[in-house]
């Protein structure tokens, strides 16, 4: 990342005065110009997601192992897969959501039990996501280019008098 206090580079920047981009989780700002390891970072992503959420599901796996050791019955192992499955497909689509606008923070709050239930969807909507891109990428790229918009609009300066425009006749 870049130091504060320094100059940085035309990303934006206190040397430029610009808006400066969003970093995003294990790309940091190398999406912008897609730079400093990138290409890798997106090999590895899909991959590690896509690793986890598979010893994720082989650790599931023992926990339901251990209820059918534990004879619990038939209905409470029922209940445990039906959460599981339910939470994951509900944590799959709130996280694939979250790549495309920003979630409520209030709603975030509120489902942060389901999401932590349901972990291997939120790892399989990021693996999938990761294939086309960063995730969350094409929602960090649209509010910079419009943040850089904006600055641009608000620092450019007129280069004629408007109250001198001539009338058209």
């Amino acid at each position: 990342m870049n130091d504060e206090t320094g100059p940085q580079d035309d990303a934006g920047s206190p040397a430029t005065g610009g808006p400066r981009p969003e970093p995003l989780r294990f790309f940091g700002t190398t999406w912008v110009n897609h730079d400093n390891g990138y290409t890798a970072r997106r090999i590895a992503a899909p991959i590690a997601s896509l690793l986890i959420a598979a010893v994720s599901c082989l650790i599931l796996r023992f926990a339901y192992q251990g209820l059918q050791i534990a004879d619990v019955g038939s209905l409470v192992t029922l209940l445990v897969i039906v959460m599981f499955a339910v939470c994951s497909a509900l944590s799959f689509g709130h996280t694939w959501e979250a790549f495309k606008k920003r979630p409520d923070p209030d709603r975030q709050a509120s489902l942060r039990g389901l999401l932590a239930i349901g972990f291997v969807g939120s790892l399989l909507a990021y693996f999938f996501r990761s294939l086309t891109e960063a995730p969350g990428e094409q929602l960090h790229r649209q509010e910079y280019e419009t943040a850089v918009e904006q600055y641009e609009k608000r620092t450019t300066r007129r280069t004629r008098n408007p109250s001198k425009k001539r009338r058209r006749t």
